[in-house]
C-alpha cells in the first residue's frame, strides 16, 4: 500500500465531489461526531440541519472539524480533514446572500436534507420564518488529506 499526502487542490476537489461527510464538534471535555450531507464551494461548508446537540455544542464551541473521504481502486481511498469555525446563517438582515447560496448550493441534490431532518419546502425565506430549520456554514481554516493506493 503507498500512501501519500494530498496537495490543497486535490482536498478541495474532494470536497466538491462528495456530499457525505463526518462533523465533528466538542463542548466540555466531549466529542460529538455526526454524519451530514453538505456542499462546498469557496473554502466554506454549508449544510442544513434541526436544532439539537450538535447546533447547541457548535454555538457553544464553533471550532469544527469534518471528515470526508471516498473509496478508490481496490483497497485504496481518499480522506479529508477539514478545520474551521461554525458560523449560522440566520434569518436576520445581512445574511440573505449566504442562506440563498446555501439553499442554492444544497438542494442541487436530490435528499440534501437528510440526515437532519424533514424536507423544507418554499424556499429559503419560508423555511426559515416558519420552521426550526437551520442553515450553517463552516469557514475553512485548514485542509489536509491522504490518499492510499495499491
Amino acid at each position: 500500500m503507498w500512501i501519500r499526502t494530498l496537495t490543497t487542490l486535490e482536498c478541495t476537489k474532494l470536497l466538491s465531489a462528495e456530499r457525505l461527510g463526518r462533523l465533528a464538534c466538542a463542548a466540555e471535555g466531549k466529542p460529538y461526531v455526526v454524519p451530514i450531507y453538505y456542499a462546498f464551494q469557496d473554502y466554506h461548508l454549508y449544510a442544513f440541519s434541526m436544532p439539537g446537540r450538535k447546533i447547541d455544542l457548535m454555538r457553544a464551541n464553533p471550532q469544527v472539524c469534518v471528515q470526508v473521504d471516498a473509496r478508490g481502486e481496490g483497497r485504496g481511498w481518499q480522506s479529508v480533514i477539514l478545520e474551521g469555525s461554525y458560523e449560522e446563517l440566520p434569518d436576520r438582515i445581512g445574511f440573505k446572500r449566504e442562506r440563498d447560496h446555501a439553499w442554492s448550493l444544497l438542494s442541487k441534490h436530490s435528499d440534501w436534507w437528510e440526515p437532519g431532518a424533514l424536507k423544507p419546502v418554499g424556499g429559503p425565506q419560508q423555511v426559515l420564518s416558519h420552521s426550526p430549520h437551520i442553515f450553517f456554514r463552516v469557514v475553512v481554516s485548514e485542509l489536509s488529506g491522504r490518499e492510499a493506493r495499491e
